[in-house]
């Protein structure tokens, strides 16, 4: 049985935590950050289980909004399993809590929480393809890069568990790519939707937010957006334009496509709750620049 908690990041629908009941107790995929862990908590009892019952936690990945509270489940008894590259930030989180707080200054602490280590004893670096066996029930972890070079999508059966390289989409809204700092990739995010797509799933679990399953039509509609974010992105790049003049531009124009789709002002507020359109920016900017010195290497 897999539940959807909603952790209440902001307003409803915006990030989910996935409760999987086995033979062994809970398995959690993602926590959500550490600021709505009173949210997950919640979510844990409405279903009959605390968090001292969750031996087990898989991450997509280690961003905030996916890993903030993996801590405070570990200080619960539980082991997290996490990307190789990411074991190390969660182990010792002082620079990638350092980094974000450049980027949110004084609205850190409200929006995410704390951040602590988890021992190593705790802490479980996944191999791509690697498959655990918990509680009768087998989780296939598949190494996914494109929005975070340490990404993970976690098989269980016929459906899958997406964090961020499956995009967001909401209540049924426009299918969105997350296009943060620093690791955007749009080339290895194609080929890591192709490999989703191999695997046939059934469903699709989305950390923002929710079950999708028209699961071909859901892939299609984000290769189609991210390669209209890119493409509105280049020119402004290839020109040096001050990013400062290009973030306004930039969140009207994603407010539009998102109006034009046909959401709402609770909707719109939804769907920049979950991807700030902000922060797609720098990300863009990055994979532009990141792309633009990587064929001067070859030239």
């Amino acid at each position: 049985m897999i539940h959807i908690l909603d952790l209440q990041f902001q307003t409803d629908h915006t990030i989910a935590s996935f409760l999987v009941e086995t033979e062994a107790g809970p398995v959690l995929i993602e926590t959500g950050p550490h600021s709505v862990y009173e949210h997950l908590r919640a979510g844990l009892a409405r279903h009959g289980y605390q968090p001292e019952d969750v031996r087990h936690v898989l991450l997509s990945h280690i961003h905030f909004d996916h890993a903030g509270a993996a801590w405070t489940l570990a200080r619960s008894g539980a082991t997290v399993y996490v990307h190789p590259a990411g074991y190390k930030h969660l182990q010792d989180p002082t620079r990638l809590y350092q980094s974000a707080q450049r980027i949110y200054g004084d609205q850190m602490e409200i929006l995410w929480g704390q951040m602590h280590g988890i021992p190593e004893t705790q802490l479980v670096a996944v191999a791509d393809e690697t498959a655990l066996s918990i509680g009768g029930k087998t989780f296939v972890a598949w190494h996914t890069p494109g929005h975070a070079s340490h990404h993970i999508a976690w098989q269980l059966d016929d459906v899958i568990f997406t964090g961020d390289v499956g995009g967001v989409m909401i209540e049924g809204g426009p299918v969105v790519p997350p296009c943060p700092p620093p690791d955007i990739d749009i080339e290895a995010w194609f080929e890591s939707l192709q490999r989703i797509e191999r695997l046939a799933p059934r469903r699709l679990y989305l950390t923002h937010y929710g079950a999708v399953d028209a699961v071909s039509a859901h892939l299609a509609s984000l290769r189609t957006m991210l390669k209209d974010w890119a493409k509105w992105m280049k020119p402004h790049f290839e020109a040096g334009t001050d990013p400062k003049v290009i973030t306004p531009q930039f969140q009207a124009y994603a407010d539009e496509q998102l109006r034009q789709a046909g959401l709402d002002p609770a909707g719109l507020a939804r769907y920049e709750a979950a991807n700030p359109a902000w922060m797609s920016v720098a990300g863009l900017l990055r994979y532009w620049r990141k792309r633009t010195e990587k064929q001067a290497d070859r030239d």
